[in-house]
């Protein structure tokens, strides 16, 4: 759940593997006028494993969302978001990243995989 600063919201759930490097990534998308309420139910129904608080500032780079993302009790991270268009096959989204990555100097030893939820659970750090 994804409050923002006007008092809305998003609940985002996303399909993804837990494996470092480029990898296809499916989410659904629905949003709220009420966060807090839906925060209070999604809690009530679900429990709560963890909470994660970040700061993101996003950079669009071609075809590329660059999210600068900020974690409390992580520090701080870049994440690659290649948008596909409907002619792109994930190969071609994984050269696009492969290619950024280059230019950015990042190297397959500095990626990580999981979230940063499974990163602070790690760490001894729910954030609830």
């Amino acid at each position: 759940l994804s409050p923002s600063q006007d008092g809305r919201g998003e609940l985002i759930f996303y399909e993804r593997p837990d494996a470092a490097g480029p990898k296809l990534s499916c989410f659904s998308v629905t949003p709220t006028d009420d966060p807090d309420g839906l925060e209070a139910v999604l809690a009530q129904a679900l429990g709560v494993l963890g909470v994660v608080r970040k700061e993101r500032l996003l950079y669009l780079v071609g075809q590329t969302r660059v999210h600068l993302d900020s974690v409390e009790g992580l520090g701080d991270f870049l994440e690659l978001e290649v948008v596909l268009t409907e002619e792109q096959t994930v190969e071609d989204g994984e050269r696009v990243a492969r290619q950024l990555m280059k230019e950015l100097g990042i190297e397959e030893e500095d990626l990580i995989s999981g979230a940063y939820l499974d990163l602070l659970l790690a760490k001894g750090e729910s954030g609830s």
